[in-house]
């Protein structure tokens, strides 16, 4: 157990009364987001022609284009989406990098859904540097399978407090705080209102999987000074098999030697050759394991070797992809949303609200791939006397005892099973949220102007129980196999056959469930002022200042008895086939002050339209790590009303978090290709292959040839600092009204990246290069079977992405109805890693884009979509496109080393009831029944399960009303 620096004990009490008060004296801070819309002018429109405020800035503007380039999505446009999630809806965004969601049991998300934006997440699929805002306040962290997360957990909000989403692609640490390296995202609550909102969604593939149910309700009132917001939301997906579609069916890995099935697979040493049983020589042994005959009943005494056969291709081959692993997994959300508005007096109003929102999700996997043995095997120590139960070459079995044969710890004996017989393992979450906020916002006039103010303070709890069920109790089963006179002894236990199929009473003696228990907590506390300084010939100076006190905490407890050392094994054994972690608990507080200043240049001028230069300062006092100053600068000059130029440069700042600070070192399984698969004959050019054997192939061991591997943190991490510049330009023409069109530059260097290599990065390190860069890949001397490979957390010299991002808009009105077009697309330049070289010289550099050649890591150049909309007078439609580009694949015999590139097609129509009271909509999305691209790096799923969508077509309805 490790607990945050002692700094945090001495201001612990001060922070806790500067919550208090915030939420005692009715804190809350005004939304930071209001009504940010496409364009400034449309911006402007809905707020009256006053001063609005964006993600971005805390100053209220009338130009929205000018904070930097922003995606504002609607209710509409969230309505018409076609997606059942928040999560779902960002991920099709051209400008994020591949981002936990539902799909595949090949990875780590568990029922979590994240946004990355510019891949800049800190490992696969994270969200780590992208900061989640609810209305401009922040959300708390998630929670996992595994432990907690250190990133924001879409799936912990309920749908119905979602009214709008805004995404700032742009560092904003200097406005926010750290985490706002990749960019911002600001979900919008439901603002008040009088009536009733509702609606309902269902669908299902046309493959008859995958079904859909989800609705919402939402009802305000207002009244003179109060108004009121209750809403609740329940969504509900149900599964789709790998086995479901081909392409996910069968891992594109060839079986290139007999792997490990429900038949097992035996290396049995004195059982060749023996006279008693006649067998031929090599019967049985590491080159001629034996498998059991489909069906067979083990013959008595000399009779019992016929039930068993050599093992060899094609004959038994098995196929552990298919055996009940999920696609998408199932998973149940129901959530409810409540807020309180009242004015206290004039211009000063105090909101309440709450959330609570539960979660419970599966993911299904082949059963347990044992692999136990005497002094071989990946389990060592097991022991099966002679006079075993159910030892058939044994005494038990009528074997005299002159030719009985036993298999003892000190011999090098082996039995690999896939244990059908105890079940498919299954992964179970049930997460809960809770999240309570209040506050205050006024306005005061000092010198002849107004001042807007607001407080604000919350706390927020996610928390989350898990199972792992049908795992393998070790002791159990070294007694079940051992001396049938310490069985007898020993309550409960219970005789276990591994030569053949068990009984239920048998499997249920060795199967264990594994339970644990995280959670993380944040504590907020927020004070904000803004308003005008003074007046220069273009306009106003604003300026907005504030401070901000935040509490982080992270809390683990893993299963206790799988974390305990065996009764029976070697120490360095566990008890259960779980994997193993420490218990971790952390936390970190910090306080800090931020100044934000708009000075207007020149307004109405002949040579600008405008110019605006803003500014921004924040000071950052951890109490891990030390303070830190952000700043950020950005300008923004409109030569005439229809061409705005935009450029800012910022500074970002991103403190290590609990996790990757105080993470308990924890068992986990990597996918991955090791490059010396063939052994050192097939590669000798790779001297880190040297000593493995002719024809090793990783994908014969382990858990279908999934690497065992360690993770954990690192508590002499640094802080990771950015540099972020980007310059655009947004062209409105006024003589072609709804034509817009933008497009931004971005660059972004991240210097101490707190990052990990890539467990194929470590074992390509090994491989050509050997030495000292084989230090994290332990391989068994006997098979060469990786047995450990040990990733953890560094500061990596750099990250450094640029590329561009451009959007096309053109909406107008003909005789028809009105025509929606936006093309949306981001081009990838450049993603480059550099880490330092374990044997010095000059540093690693790792170029990702354009490659798709490790698992969970797809970096097209080129990503976009598209949409083209109409809107009658009762009837609307909408057709979209995306495209992920071609990326490359690993080099191999299978499959030429690229991935293809992708259109996914969806189409909805619409249809207005009761004048526009209510809405049906029928759609499709992928109406051409796309497959994802097949991928041999991601075997055995075959394809990138955090950027592609294995589900098909899949067809939908819903309803929606408004009253």
């Amino acid at each position: 157990m490790i607990i945050a620096s002692a700094r945090f004990a001495r201001r612990r009490h001060l922070a806790k009364l500067v919550a208090a008060a915030g939420i005692s004296l009715g804190a809350l801070a005004w939304p930071t987001l209001a009504q940010a819309q496409a364009s400034g002018d449309e911006a402007a429109t809905a707020s009256g022609g006053g001063d609005i405020i964006v993600t971005g800035s805390r100053i209220g503007r009338k130009d929205a284009d000018s904070v930097g380039p922003i995606l504002t999505l609607t209710s509409e446009d969230i309505i018409k989406s076609g997606t059942s999630s928040i999560g779902d809806l960002l991920q099709k965004l051209p400008s994020a990098g591949v981002s936990l969601n539902s799909n595949g049991t090949q990875g780590t998300s568990y029922g979590a859904s994240s946004i990355n934006l510019r891949y800049l997440g800190g490992a696969e699929g994270s969200g780590n540097r992208v900061l989640v805002l609810v209305d401009g306040h922040r959300w708390v962290d998630g929670v996992g399978q595994r432990g907690f997360r250190d990133f924001v957990d879409l799936n912990t909000m309920p749908q119905g407090m979602i009214d709008g989403i805004e995404i700032l692609k742009d560092g904003a640490s200097a406005i926010y705080g750290a985490d706002a390296i990749a960019g911002v995202v600001n979900i919008k609550t439901v603002q008040p209102f009088d009536g009733l909102r509702g609606s309902v969604r269902a669908g299902i593939t046309s493959h008859g999987d995958g079904a859909e149910l989800g609705g919402k309700l939402t009802v305000g009132k207002t009244w003179d000074r109060a108004s009121i917001i209750l809403s609740g939301s329940y969504s509900r997906t149900h599964a789709i098999r790998t086995d479901a579609r081909q392409l996910t069916t069968r891992t594109l890995v060839p079986q290139t030697a007999v792997g490990t099935n429900p038949n097992g697979l035996f290396i049995l040493p004195g059982l060749a050759n023996n006279g008693y049983f006649g067998t031929a020589a090599g019967f049985a042994s590491s080159a001629n394991p034996i498998v059991l005959n489909p069906g067979a009943t083990i013959g008595a005494g000399n009779l019992a070797d016929n039930a068993f056969h050599v093992g060899a291709l094609p004959g038994d081959a098995y196929n552990t992809q298919a055996q009940g692993i999920y696609s998408a997994g199932p998973s149940e959300r129901y959530g409810v949303y409540g807020r309180f508005d009242y004015e206290l007096a004039d211009d000063v109003t105090i909101r309440i609200d709450g959330v609570y929102n539960r979660r419970k999700s599966n993911q299904l996997f082949s059963p347990v791939l044992l692999d136990v043995g005497g002094t071989a095997g990946t389990v060592r120590g097991f022991a099966i006397p002679n006079n075993q139960a159910y030892n058939p070459f044994g005494t038990a079995n009528g074997v005299p005892a002159a030719n009985a044969l036993a298999f003892g710890a000190n011999s090098a004996w082996r039995i690999r099973k896939v244990m059908t017989d105890v079940g498919n393992r299954n992964n179970v979450q049930d997460v809960e949220t809770i999240r309570l906020s209040v506050g205050v916002d006024g306005s005061v006039t000092i010198g002849g102007g107004e001042w807007r103010w607001d407080v604000f303070g919350s706390y927020a709890k996610n928390s989350i129980h898990t199972m792992a069920e049908n795992g393998i109790n070790y002791d159990n089963l070294f007694l079940g196999l051992g001396s049938p006179a310490t069985c007898a002894a020993t309550a409960g236990c219970v005789p276990i056959n591994l030569f053949a199929p068990m009984t239920e009473a048998q499997a249920a003696y060795i199967r264990y469930t594994t339970r644990e228990y995280n959670r993380t907590e944040l504590y907020n506390a927020a004070f904000n002022v803004t308003g005008n300084l003074f007046d220069l010939p273009a306009g106003p100076v604003a300026l907005a200042v504030g401070y901000e006190y935040r509490q982080n905490r992270g809390f683990d407890a893993p299963d206790a008895y799988v974390n305990a050392a065996s009764r029976f094994l070697a120490s360095q054994y566990a008890t259960t086939t779980s994997q193993t972690r420490t218990a971790t608990v952390g936390s970190y507080d910090l306080h800090e002050a931020y100044a934000e200043l708009n000075v207007p240049i020149f307004r109405d001028q002949p040579f600008a339209e405008s110019l605006e230069l803003s500014l921004a300062g924040r000071y950052s006092d951890y109490s891990t790590v030390g303070n830190k100053v952000t700043l950020k600068a950005g300008v923004g000059y409109r030569p005439i009303e229809d061409i705005l130029f935009r450029g800012t440069y910022s500074q970002g700042f991103r403190a290590p978090s609990i996790l990757e600070l105080y993470q308990g070192a924890r068992q986990t399984s990597f996918q991955g290709n090791d490059p010396c698969n063939g052994g050192a004959a097939a590669n000798p050019g790779l001297p880190g292959c040297a000593g493995v054997p002719a024809g090793y192939n990783q994908i014969n061991y382990n858990l279908n040839g999934l690497i065992p591997g360690v993770i954990s943190g690192n508590t002499s991490l640094k802080p990771e600092t950015a540099d972020t510049f980007s310059a655009g330009i947004a062209i409105s023409p006024r003589g072609v009204r709804g034509l817009s069109l933008t497009v931004d530059y971005y660059k972004i260097k991240i210097k101490d990246a707190i990052a990990s290599q890539t467990p194929t990065q470590i074992m390509q390190l090994c491989a050509v290069r050997g030495g000292v860069f084989c230090d994290l890949v332990s391989r068994d001397a006997g098979t060469g079977a990786i047995l450990e490979l040990l990733q953890g957390a560094q500061n990596l010299n750099s990250i450094t992405t640029d590329g561009v991002d451009a959007t096309l808009r053109y909406d107008f009105s003909t005789g028809i109805g009105r025509i929606s077009a936006v093309v949306d697309a981001s081009w990838l330049h450049s993603f480059k890693t550099t880490a330092p070289n374990p044997a010095g010289g000059a540093p690693i550099v790792d170029e990702r884009a354009g490659r798709g050649d490790s698992p969970r890591a797809t970096y097209p150049h080129w990503k976009g979509q598209a949409s083209l909309g109409w809107t009658g007078d009762t009837a609307d439609a909408t057709l979209r496109a995306r495209y992920i580009g071609p990326t490359t694949d690993v080099v191999n015999a299978v499959k030429d080393a690229r991935t293809r590139s992708i259109i996914y097609t969806d189409l909805e129509i619409g249809f207005a009831i009761a004048d526009d009271a209510a809405r049906f909509s029928l759609g499709v999305n992928n109406l051409f029944d796309k497959a994802p691209p097949a991928s041999y790096a991601n075997a055995p799923i075959n394809y990138d399960i955090y950027t592609y969508d294995a589900r098909g077509r899949f067809l939908y309805a819903s309803f929606s009303v408004k009253m």
